[in-house]
């Protein structure tokens, strides 16, 4: 009854409402307890609601069957078959879809089909191949970027070989850990195609120039894919090479002076067919005669059997020493070794061999350089100096001298009571004069660099000498310090008419003098004048400040 409603009312309804309804009745085939007649009649109408024409309905059957395993069957497939918006839920999730179901969507789809496909949680072998053999480059990204995709040695070297000219392919696969290393090879040699036509197109080489370039390069390459790859997938790699044509003498000879032995001795096995055992024994022959004739049967070219036996000899007697980076190059002093040998015997050597010998060692040289010019950065980037300092940074540059750090001052020994008598009236300043206030009980701390400021001080009766003043470091010595300061004209200074309340007092002509700072003594961090302290003195003044021009007016 309550179908036979549903199916009445859809007629009328509007898109949105057919929507939530179609939403409502899928939930109720899932997850209601409905009897086998309910059950039929619900997925008739559920049948019925694949042909309508809004995708909205479809798009809400698709979203409630995707992730089910008991979404009816017949539904499901038709979905995965619907536009891409309705298909795609069903084909990310669907449980229901078997392998030939995905591989005849692959091959009919769209790109966005494909890629949803690809994105899947597990995808077979079979439908990885599918994806290799016939999807876009689009959803070969997404299958190489899904972890859960089962792809096989074939389907990645199909991948390069359609889209391997590609950066975003090229850089996705690179990124992998297990990438095999024949794919590896193949991404080498499709970038080094990329670059030499592009070189050439820009007219910045010459095509000759560049494929003697690109080949170089595309050597250097073989041999560190070699030198990192499996031991079990060396027997692939020599018969790829092999099988494409790298295969040379002069990859060989640059492989042995590399230090890479594997890639020598797996070639020699391969092209002269003996097992890999008997080939590293009759390579390391301490006699040496065994090796012309391995080579000679590997079908290597005569004139290349000194330089092979020169490498072996440098590799026995250097040894190989790994770099820190871990790239494999061209060990210069085994290089040297075998262009010297090779150039005394230049009889016996092509002249082609030789120029290969040269640039093997100007390749190593420069090598050699640039690894030394970046060890020299490194190791200035690990010790800056203090001038290479952002200027921002003042904490740096402008130090400061914490309290913790102060040094007192040792005490200068001088009477607690000085009487004036008689002041000397020839005066080296006659500009200004500076009165001092002596008195018990007073210290004073301050950074020992702070004293290179010398006063001389000449008193009425007691005028103690340089010496004593140095020396006078007693712990019973009476400490002094200025307890008050007053720059007056020296016209106006009348001891006669002025009370002494606070004791005695004593003037002194100001005289600085710099004197030059000890090795062991930092630099000065602020001013050597101070100002005075006030603390502790029973009749101190309000607040001590530098006189201004008004005051000097009046006085005068």
């Amino acid at each position: 009854m309550i179908i036979r409603q549903f199916l009445s009312w859809v007629r009328t309804a509007s898109a949105g409402a057919r929507a939530e309804a179609t939403r409502a009745l899928a939930r109720a085939w899932l997850i209601s307890d409905l009897s086998d007649d309910e059950r039929a009649a619900a997925e008739g109408g559920l049948l019925l609601q694949l042909d309508d024409s809004s995708p909205l309905v479809r798009r809400a059957m698709a979203d409630v069957f995707a992730r089910s395993a008991n979404a009816p069957p017949t539904i499901v497939r038709a979905l995965s078959v619907d536009q891409p918006s309705v298909a795609i839920p069903v084909l990310e999730h669907s449980p229901l879809l078997t392998d030939a179901d995905l591989v005849d969507i692959v091959a009919t789809g769209s790109c966005e089909v494909q890629c949803a496909v690809a994105r899947r949680v597990r995808v077979p072998v079979p439908v990885c191949a599918a994806i290799a053999e016939v999807g876009s480059a689009a959803a070969a990204l997404e299958l190489i970027e899904n972890p859960g995709a089962d792809l096989a040695r074939v389907s990645w070297d199909r991948i390069v070989e359609r889209h391997g000219h590609l950066p975003a392919i090229r850089e996705a696969m690179l990124a992998l850990d297990g990438l095999p290393a024949v794919t590896r090879l193949l991404l080498a040699v499709k970038l080094s195609d990329s670059l030499a036509r592009f070189v050439v197109a820009r007219d910045w080489l010459s095509a000759e120039r560049a494929g003697r370039t690109v080949s170089d390069a595309r050597d250097r390459s073989i041999v560190d894919i070699v030198a990192r790859a499996r031991e079990d997938e060396m027997t692939c790699l020599v018969a790829h090479l092999r099988a494409t044509g790298q295969l040379t003498a002069g990859l060989m000879l640059r492989a042995l002076l590399s230090g890479t032995l594997g890639l020598f001795h797996h070639a020699l096995a391969d092209l002269s067919g003996l097992p890999f055992s008997r080939v590293t024994a009759l390579v390391h022959d301490r006699g040496g005669a065994s090796l012309p004739a391995l080579l000679t049967r590997a079908g290597l070219p005569e004139s290349a059997f000194p330089a092979f036996r020169a490498a072996l000899e440098a590799h026995e007697e250097i040894g190989f020493v790994a770099t820190v980076d871990g790239a494999v190059r061209l060990r210069r002093r085994m290089v040297e070794h075998v262009l010297t040998v090779c150039e005394a015997a230049s009889a016996e050597i092509s002249q082609p061999l030789l120029t290969l010998l040269r640039r093997f060692a100007t390749e190593s040289a420069r090598d050699e350089a640039r690894v030394f010019c970046d060890e020299l950065v490194a190791e200035a980037a690990r010790s800056p100096m203090i001038e290479d300092v952002p200027a921002g940074e003042t904490a740096l540059r402008d130090l400061e001298v914490r309290e913790e750090f102060y040094e007192p001052v040792p005490a200068i020994a001088l009477p607690s009571e000085v009487e004036i008598n008689s002041l000397e009236e020839d005066a080296s300043d006659q500009n200004a004069g500076v009165v001092y206030r002596f008195g018990e009980g007073m210290k004073t701390s301050r950074p020992r660099f702070l004293d290179r400021l010398a006063l001389k001080t000449r008193f009425a009766e007691y005028e103690p000498r340089d010496a004593e003043l140095d020396d006078a470091t007693s712990p019973d010595a009476v400490p002094y310090e200025a307890l008050s300061c007053e720059v007056l004209p020296y016209e106006t200074l009348s001891y006669e008419d002025e009370p002494v309340e606070d004791g005695p007092y004593i003037v002194s002509s100001c005289e600085p003098k710099r004197v030059e700072p000890r090795f062991d003594e930092p630099a000065p961090y602020d001013s050597l004048y101070r100002e005075p302290d006030f603390s502790g003195l029973k009749n101190a003044p309000p607040a001590y400040r530098e006189p201004l021009l008004s005051d000097l007016l009046a006085a005068a």
